[in-house]
């Protein structure tokens, strides 16, 4: 079982049953259930809210942490007809898309992140929980040149979690879901002033055998960057729980502790700004 606590400036600490702090990025392990290919997912961002919070990669122990941009914090933009994110909005741990390496399918680059999943069960997650899901298909943007895959899927324990099971089935059941979530992600930029991102396979979602073997090779990747075997640029690969033999960046539990003393405490929290509750509306191109 795993926790998170609030309390790292601003961001939220994870911790395992025993107390011990761990890597919601390193140390969770990628799969649930191998055989079954369910994953674990790290939700970042509860369906309809709107602050951009996301696994902190250059951080020490990576908590999760609200982005800053220009010395603001970040919150996504309601573009009509959307409210926040539409999804619970998450990522698989123990996965890396390679800034290095070009992919053959999108031409781009990865975006040096853990590859991002939109849960769409029937409910709103808790930032910072651990749930299991099954994964239905895959959406390959390209946000600034780089390859930002991401993943749909759904909770196993959702009650509509028996009756999907591949991307034709979110069709099928949910009609106008995939066409909103290219909306959403094609448009949610554009009132901070960037242009509308653009998608590798003219947008369409690729089934759930092909975004499965994506999330593969995003592992392996991640396998590299924790042994050193690739270039880890910023990112903080500090983590509890990889064999001191697979990774270098192994720490044990009382340096872990002292990582976490050495860091600010938390600050008087900011109101949400009413701006963040303001919606946009521009004509589709």
């Amino acid at each position: 079982m795993l926790t998170f606590d609030s309390g790292w400036t601003g961001g939220h600490l994870c911790e395992n049953s025993d107390g011990k702090y761990v890597s919601p990025f390193h140390d969770i392990p990628m799969y649930a259930d191998e055989s079954q290919n369910i994953f674990h997912v790290v939700v970042e961002v509860p369906r309809w809210t709107n602050s951009k919070m996301e696994i902190a990669t250059k951080d020490p122990l990576n908590p999760i942490k609200q982005d800053v941009k220009k010395g603001n914090l970040r919150y996504v933009a309601n573009v009509f007809p959307h409210k926040g994110y539409i999804w619970n909005y998450g990522a698989i741990p123990q996965t890396w898309e390679d800034p290095g390496h070009k992919d053959g399918d999108t031409g781009c680059c990865g975006d040096n992140d853990p590859i991002d999943v939109c849960e769409i069960g029937t409910k709103v997650c808790s930032r910072g929980e651990v749930i299991k899901v099954k994964v239905l298909g895959v959406l390959a943007m390209i946000d600034e040149g780089e390859t930002d895959w991401k993943v749909m899927a759904i909770n196993v324990e959702d009650p509509e979690a028996k009756d999907l099971n591949d991307i034709s089935d979110i069709q099928r059941l949910k009609p106008g879901y995939l066409e909103a979530t290219v909306d959403w992600f094609r448009r949610y930029k554009v009132p901070d002033g960037k242009p509308e991102n653009q998608f590798a396979f003219n947008g369409a979602f690729k089934d759930k055998d092909f975004a499965i073997e994506t999330i593969k090779s995003t592992h392996g990747f991640w396998k590299a960057l924790i042994s050193e075997k690739a270039n880890a640029g910023g990112l903080n690969c500090k983590n509890t729980c990889v064999s001191a033999e697979d990774s270098p960046f192994c720490c044990s539990t009382d340096e872990a502790k002292a990582v976490v003393g050495r860091t600010s405490p938390c600050g008087t929290e900011d109101h949400i700004p009413c701006s963040v509750d303001k919606w946009f509306y521009y004509e589709k191109k």
